[in-house]
């Protein structure tokens, strides 16, 4: 599939902006920075622009708009609108993380506490469900700390596969599996606490046993409750839509942080077949990962599109308030 091409000087609406650190791919800037060029943000504009808008994140893999004054879950609802995506909703999801709705497709990102990183992942790639994109807007940055760390998996990918041929070769062949134990309640303090009855959309035990073993997950019950889950095998290594390869999967986050007072990180991920995958292959890639993250330090009013076929997202720890609210979307309507 070509990529149609296109430049913000074809734009009215932004200009491109570079910041500190930024990267460059293949001559592309990650993430691209679009300011305004002026003063107000027009959505019936954005909606006039969004093919070309598109255009640019499936070259750059992430815009970041700065500077355009969209804070309040309703104003981010119109700007996520104005790009004609179809709603992904987060409440038909199967996240583990707690969050909630402002609007039908505004949503908290994970309320996880502030001292818990959350580590690298393509959302929901511990799922056979997943959005194709991804929006968060900033209505309070952190005093200390707090950024959104980016990596671009198909570059991940090619350093792995460079250095460590063998661990890509087993990835390549066995995909994972995913182990969760599931509270019967929200557990706030933890940044895989949702509950089962929320994370499987049922009322009750008997309904959430029919959507597992629709799911072809394994299960088992716990006391207090709690559910024991297991995923199918999952690839870890991915074909895009438009034929790229990717390291598209929840294994940094799995491994580094899939622990509270339920759940333990070296039981949390095997390999497709149930063998364990040595940890030394595991530290060696978060490292090359994090090494080629890009962090975004969050200024009031940003607003995010990633593209989550390509891009991996985490959260630093933090101190003081931070508010950032999530919109998944699928593909385009039609219109």
């Amino acid at each position: 599939m070509t990529i149609k091409r296109h430049d913000t000087s074809s734009m009215s609406q932004f200009n491109q902006q570079p910041i500190a650190q930024q990267q460059r791919y293949a001559d592309a800037a990650f993430p691209l920075v679009l300011m305004p060029s002026h003063d107000a943000v027009d959505f019936d504009e954005i909606a006039q622009q969004r093919e070309a808008l598109m255009s640019l994140l499936a070259i750059h893999g992430a815009i970041v708009f700065r500077g355009c004054g969209v804070t309040g879950a309703a104003r981010f609802d119109r700007f996520v609108s104005a790009f004609g995506l179809e709603n992904f909703p987060y409440n038909e999801s199967l996240s583990n993380a707690v969050r909630r709705n402002r609007t039908p497709r505004i949503f908290t990102a994970n309320e996880a506490p502030c001292d818990v990183e959350i580590f690298l992942h393509h959302e929901m790639a511990q799922t056979p469900i997943f959005p194709r994109y991804l929006f968060f807007c900033c209505e309070q940055p952190a005093e200390v700390g707090g950024a959104t760390p980016l990596c671009r998996s198909d570059v991940l990918l090619q350093r792995l596969q460079a250095s460590m041929p063998r661990f890509i070769e087993l990835c390549r062949q066995k995909g994972a599996r995913y182990s969760l134990i599931m509270p019967a309640a929200a557990d706030q303090a933890s940044g895989q606490g949702r509950s089962w009855r929320e994370t499987l959309g049922v009322e009750s035990s008997d309904a959430a046993e029919v959507r597992l073993d629709s799911l072809q997950y394994q299960w088992q019950w716990l006391p207090d409750e709690c559910l024991a889950v297991t995923t199918p095998a999952l690839p870890l290594v991915r074909e895009t839509s438009v034929g790229q390869e990717v390291f598209f999967n929840q294994l940094i986050a799995a491994f580094c942080g899939w622990r509270d007072q339920r759940n333990q990180q070296n039981r949390s991920v095997t390999y497709g077949d149930g063998s364990t995958i040595d940890e030394e292959d595991l530290k060696a890639a978060t490292e090359i990962a994090y090494e080629l993250s890009f962090d975004l330090n969050w200024q009031m009013g940003d607003v995010a599109l990633i593209d989550n076929d390509r891009v991996m997202h985490g959260r630093r720890p933090f101190q003081g308030q931070r508010s950032v609210l999530a919109s998944l979307c699928a593909n385009a309507k039609n219109h």
